[in-house]
């Protein structure tokens, strides 16, 4: 079947010498792993190559064979040309960081609209500005909701917030955040791309990057923790 829909590059992996094996978040399928025969042999492949970096925004057209093995393009052409977002060093490593992060969340080739639409509002967002420090707590967060687990805010006011159960509880016993942690995770619920990004100290944002890695690793089977979180951290240092 062939199809016209955007798509979010969300990992490429060399494969041999000259190909490479992409997996997109495609508007009008969800996650799909495309073959890209050649990639690194062609006169244009510098330019072939620049489509597939984390997050970029796609136009493809592609053929759908829908039997659970790779798929592949037949036209592909960049939908938002980021102008910022894979030549400045802080946004490109936090983009790498979040790709791997959805390429161990989203797992089913299922249709997800209102994910899609998000990421690409907050990415073109992230691309136009340039107080982002806390850009990918939110995303992370925000996220939740379009995989099922946002936290439960019925009874924020409790003192404690507990990961299995993604509840705000008034004992601390189980898998809890201490009062302190769960005091910087209610103001992150509360935040949005256009506050004021210094409302967390350098440590704090360790501190809830690690609770929301932790928050995905209970509620996604599968989950891995990203490589590329260490060089993320080094960068916000």
């Amino acid at each position: 079947m062939l199809v016209k829909t955007k798509a979010i590059v969300i990992s490429s992996l060399k494969f041999q010498e000259k190909s490479l094996i992409v997996k997109c978040f495609t508007l009008s399928n969800g996650l799909k792993s495309y073959f890209v025969r050649d990639a690194f042999s062609s006169r244009k492949a510098s330019q072939k190559i620049a489509y597939f970096q984390p997050f970029s925004i796609l136009e493809i057209e592609a053929v759908h064979k829908n039997k659970g093995t790779l798929e592949n393009f037949k036209e592909i052409k960049s939908a938002v040309p980021f102008q910022t977002i894979h030549t400045d060093i802080v946004k490109s490593t936090m983009v790498m960081f979040l790709s791997e992060m959805l390429h161990y969340s989203i797992q089913e080739e299922e249709k997800n609209e209102q994910l899609f639409l998000f990421l690409e509002t907050a990415l073109t967002w992230l691309d136009n500005h340039n107080e982002i420090s806390n850009f990918h707590l939110i995303l992370l967060l925000e996220i939740t909701q379009y995989l099922g687990f946002y936290p439960d805010v019925s009874e924020i006011d409790l003192p404690h917030f507990e990961m299995n159960d993604g509840v705000f509880t008034l004992f601390n016993k189980g898998n809890v955040l201490s009062e302190h942690e769960t005091n910087l995770f209610k103001k992150l619920i509360d935040l949005k791309f256009d506050n004021d990004q210094k409302i967390f100290h350098v440590i704090e944002r360790q501190i809830l990057l690690k609770i929301l890695v932790d928050y995905y690793s209970f509620h996604l089977e599968g989950f891995k923790k990203p490589k590329s979180l260490e060089i993320l951290k080094e960068v916000f240092s």
